[in-house]
């Protein structure tokens, strides 16, 4: 992104801002004897609304305040004088609320209210409200998948893809307003999985079993401090009313092979049991590439390295809340996540000396392996709310994550006529347990004129790594001891916070404080012992949050927000352990990395609930920099090391609209500007601009069909902080038809086949020219049954306890 382009952008922010100037102040201050307004909303199936605008206005019509609703459906508005005044109630998809209302020297509890759906009937044709594609509420942006057209099919990895403001990089991993070390929640508590474990359990969540995706780049002090990107929870449907409800659903891709998703979800709603389960599962073949141009000393070393994974994926989820009383619930949870994948890669690497450029020898590696990961959670839940504002939840959560790994790497030196010049032939035996331990506690009460909550949480982790390392001869497997070793990796967390919500007038204020304490202690073990190393490191931070709002209008409203956060490792990144490509190219893990720290803070305008501008800045300290370094003349790794610190800066403006009636876009535009600065002195600093949009147009179609065209576009971009990343982009198209209890769908994804990668990376005397991709081209076919009662109520959403920890297991 150029200065002009930033300059345009900026402009867009400035003059947004510049609408405030021109709102006239509606509020009337406080006085004695102010009081305290309160009520619950809830729908036409008597579910709970939550994020329900409600507005208190004069008689003439003039805002007095305005407040939402929380997940519970219930709001709270205080400092109304003695007086009469109107109550709005809005939400989109229902018809609005007035009423006439009356305070007095006393607080006033409201009776409940019920908002119908708004449904009109003109001539036979109904016309019904839907949500819309994005909403941007005060805490977080919400995707909700259910209203676009193109989410149908597609799996969790494709619809990370399309979240507004949400980017994946050439590994998948997720990039948020400019940073990675994004966490991923499921329905409130952190996935147990990261890296190719985490893409291989999203590609088995089908769409139709999520009802939106949240973006929450600022988490108050109540979540844990981990990730210095914020968080993108992804909430699971549940359906709605009393009665059992489901739904069936299949899709076919087809790109360079055959591959499918399958899903079968339901909820079983009864007066005091609410029961709910979802098995989906991803059976099929898929193919990827990476050509790497390596400059090492004074040799040159081609490599093109092809891949095929053949994958079968199952996840089972199964749940059930028992409601003790109208105030008292407890539930549980179980998650299943079971995969196994067989992979072949085919290396050919021709190794050119660079002066004479004369092929020496070619290095070939047609590498297999064969993977299969176990993935079990257990969550026991507690949630008391009472209507005088207290809550108290409780949490005890166990994770037991297992791999097994059988890599087989043969390596042959040819000589360019094709003889083989000698050959080395190794296997490699890397099984991994990880134990995860968490409990929490948290406690909500009214307090003055706001809202005060505290909290505790304990966790404890122990991680097992085997790598067992063989040389193999004449078709027997030796172990090699010295490149054999295991690394064990305990870890504690303690953590409390306290935080405080409150309002006046147009103002809101939270601010918030986390204390965590972490004692870690890593060994490697190795069978000659003078290998043996030993890491241990106990530190306690600090971690406080703050924001501050301000309604001007109705139509505008300012947000400022602060928060400083964490990224630990990995802890497959602390594993020292080697993930080889051949013999001379490969992944080893870093017990040394140190954590990093990042200080967010975000400056946002919301006009008319619809129009959204925001800009942030971030410093990012001990950056995790992925780096390639050369051993001796041949051989180079990667791996994970704190070579710089971060800054970046974001802009980014989102607005969905129609165009009419028929036509409904979605575009989301941003800027963002890192810059890399070098604390060591063999890493180059460096800078990028990079700009990037995601437009989504759904049109309505006759006979009940919708048409949608979306796309995404990134201009040139730095992957961990070492790697220069050229333009990428995708265009998808999709056409739906729903009829009665069916739903079918044709799709075709990257259609102009853009999503593939280039990139450049320079780290000390090594340089490297490299590209890859996947078959991002195919074409989906989804079909979907629902059965059942269309009107089952939605079943509790639960927060667990093992938030931090899940997401960093796996790579």
């Amino acid at each position: 992104m150029n200065t002009k382009t930033l300059f345009i952008a900026l402009l867009i922010l400035v003059s947004t801002f510049a609408n405030l100037s021109t709102a006239r102040a509606q509020q009337r201050a406080p006085q004695v004897g102010a009081q305290t307004l309160t009520g619950t909303v809830i729908s036409e199936t008597k579910e709970p609304l939550p994020y329900v605008n409600v507005i208190v206005n004069t008689p003439e019509g003039n805002l007095v305040k305005a407040a939402i609703t929380d997940e519970q459906g219930t709001f709270k508005i205080q400092d109304l004088s003695p007086n009469s005044y109107t109550l709005v109630v809005s939400f989109v998809g229902y018809k609005t609320v007035e009423k006439a209302i009356t305070i007095t020297r006393r607080p006033l509890a409201l009776p409940v209210i019920q908002m119908e759906l708004a449904i009109e009937s003109l001539d036979n044709v109904t016309v019904v409200a839907q949500k819309p594609i994005i909403q941007v509420q005060p805490d977080k942006t919400v995707f909700n998948v259910a209203s676009t057209v193109s989410s149908a099919g597609n799996n969790g990895i494709e619809l990370l893809r399309k979240a507004p403001g949400v980017r994946l990089d050439n590994n998948n991993n997720v990039i948020v307003e400019g940073k990675a070390g994004v966490l991923i929640y499921i329905d409130g508590r952190q996935s147990f999985l990261q890296g190719d474990d985490l893409t291989a359990y999203l590609q088995a969540l089908q769409a139709d079993t999520i009802e939106s995706i949240e973006i929450i780049t600022q988490p108050s002090a109540r979540y844990d401090a981990a990730g210095n990107a914020g968080i993108i929870n992804i909430r699971l449907k549940r359906e709605k009313g009393l009665g059992t409800r489901g739904s069936v659903s299949s899709t076919v891709t087809v790109g360079e092979y055959l591959r499918t998703n399958n899903t079968v979800s339901f909820t079983s709603r009864l007066k005091k049991w609410n029961i709910y389960g979802t098995y989906s599962n991803y059976l099929g073949r898929s193919t990827s590439f990476i050509d790497l141009f390596r400059i090492q000393g004074n040799t040159i070393f081609d490599s093109r390295t092809a891949s095929e994974f053949d994958g079968f994926s199952n996840n089972i989820r199964f749940g059930a809340d028992h409601y003790l009383n109208k105030k008292s619930t407890i539930g549980g949870v179980i998650t299943t996540n079971l995969n196994d994948t067989e992979s072949t890669s085919n290396s050919r690497t021709p190794i050119i000396d660079r002066t004479t450029g004369v092929v020496d020898s070619i290095l070939s590696a047609p590498n297999s392996a064969e993977n299969s990961t176990v993935n079990i959670g257990v969550n026991l839940n507690y949630r008391y709310q009472d209507t005088t504002g207290i809550m108290f939840s409780a949490d005890v959560d166990y994770g037991r994550y297992t791999r097994d790994r059988i890599n087989n790497q043969p390596n042959f030196y040819l000589a360019p006529s094709g003889e083989v010049l000698n050959e080395n032939i190794t296997l490699q035996d890397t099984p991994v347990t990880i134990d995860i331990y968490a409990a929490k506690a948290d406690y909500q009460q009214s307090l003055g004129k706001g809202t005060f909550e505290t909290g505790l949480k304990a966790s404890k982790v122990r991680t097992d790594n085997i790598f067992d390392f063989f040389n193999t001869t004449n078709g027997e497997n030796v172990l090699n001891l010295d490149r054999s070793n295991e690394f064990i990796y305990d870890e504690k967390i303690y953590a409390g916070y306290a935080k405080y919500n409150f309002g006046s007038g147009k103002w809101k204020f939270q601010g918030g404080l986390r204390v965590e304490t972490t004692d870690s202690d890593g060994d490697l073990i190795a069978e000659r012992e003078t290998n043996n190393q030993s890491v241990s490191r106990t530190y306690t931070d600090l971690f406080p949050s703050a924001g501050l709002t301000y309604a001007a209008n109705r139509n505008n409203s300012l947000a400022l927000t602060y928060s400083r956060r964490i990224q630990r490792p990995n802890y497959q990144d602390l594993n020292p352990f080697e993930y080889q490509i051949d013999e001379l190219s490969f992944r080893r893990g870093n017990p040394f990395l140190q954590p990093q720290y990042t200080n967010n803070l975000k400056l946002s305008h919301t006009y008319k609930y619809t129009l959204n501008t925001s800009f942030s800045y971030s410093y990012i300290s001990d950056f995790f920099a992925q780096v390639t370094e050369a051993i001796g003349d041949t051989r180079n790794f990667l791996s994970t090391r704190n070579v710089a610190d971060q800054e970046v800066y974001n802009i980014s403006v989102s607005y969905p609209f129609k165009v009419n009636n028929w036509w409904s876009v979605y575009a989301n535009v941003y800027g963002t500007y890192n810059r890399f600065i070098a604390t060591d002195n063999a890493f180059i600093s460096t800078s990028q601009e990079t700009f990037g949009f995601y437009a989504q147009n759904t049109i309505l179609l006759p006979k009940d069909f919708k048409l949608e065209v979306s796309g995404w576009y990134s201009s040139p971009s730095i992957w961990g902080g070492t790697y220069e990343i050229k333009s990428l982009g995708s265009l998808n198209l999709g056409i739906q038809k729903s009829w009665k209890q069916w739903t079918g769908k044709i799709s075709v994804n990257d259609a102009l086949f853009t999503i593939p990668w280039n990139g450049t990376t320079q780290f000390g005397d090594l340089s490297i020219d490299g590209r890859g991709g996947s078959d991002s081209r195919n074409v989906n076919f989804y079909v979907q049954y629902s059965f059942g009662n269309s009107e089952v109520k939605k079943a509790r959403k639960r927060k667990g306890s093992l938030e931090d920890e899940k997401g960093r297991i796996g790579r």
